[in-house]
């Protein structure tokens, strides 16, 4: 795999990770609840899961989910039934003076806004879509060299992913992260929980819509 492979495919998955889509939606989600630094594990969790994906891929199971209706669906309506109910949970979440980022939990690291939680999130959120999972079997053979080993080739795409894939993640975390800056008192809390529901139940939709390509 050549240099200028990579970087074709590095600007092909830059302006594919750009898109608002469920990713991205929850990235913004977390920004705005919980602030950057703490998006930030829900970043992990959905690049990991990315990456597992992109394996996968390599194996076939994309292969299975664009030819098999039965299992395509059923991977894609638990994850709209998954988003629509952290939707639904952040608009009725309650609201105190200080806001829900400078909330205990997110402040010390348990509970909903602990590390392990966030990376959870990203995780699952991630593993619901599987029309990444499908676009990843059709994407990935066009910048394999199929006379060269396989698992080099595999592991440098899925790094140039990775990196393309978090940096958006985190320019929409912070982009969340400072429109939350500015909502400070209860009113303002109030439509913060209703902005970050909005986003995972719009997140939901678009992945409602989606279909095997």
């Amino acid at each position: 795999m050549t240099w200028q492979t990579l970087a074709f495919f590095f600007a092909t998955a830059f302006f594919i990770s750009a898109t608002p889509g469920p990713n991205m939606l929850l990235a913004m989600s977390l920004g705005l609840r919980f602030g950057a630094r703490r998006a930030a594990w829900g970043g992990f969790g959905m690049c990991v899961a990315l990456a597992v994906m992109a394996t996968l891929s390599a194996f076939g199971l994309g292969a299975l989910l664009s030819t098999s209706v039965v299992a395509f669906e059923a991977v894609r309506w638990a994850g709209v039934a998954y988003l629509t109910w952290l939707g639904i949970a952040a608009w009725r979440a309650p609201v105190t003076e200080a806001g829900p980022r400078d909330s205990d939990a997110a402040a010390s690291g348990v509970g909903e806004g602990s590390a392990a939680r966030l990376f959870l999130r990203g995780l699952l959120v991630a593993f619901s879509n599987p029309k990444a999972l499908v676009f990843m079997a059709a994407l990935f053979p066009q910048f394999i060299d199929a006379a060269a080993p396989l698992a080099p080739q595999l592991v440098a795409l899925i790094a140039v992913m990775m990196v393309s894939e978090f940096g958006w993640i985190m320019a929409y975390a912070i982009g969340g992260d400072r429109l939350a800056a500015r909502l400070t008192n209860v009113t303002a809390a109030r439509a913060l929980n209703r902005l970050t529901g909005g986003l995972m139940i719009g997140a939901g939709g678009l992945l409602a819509l989606a279909r095997r390509v």
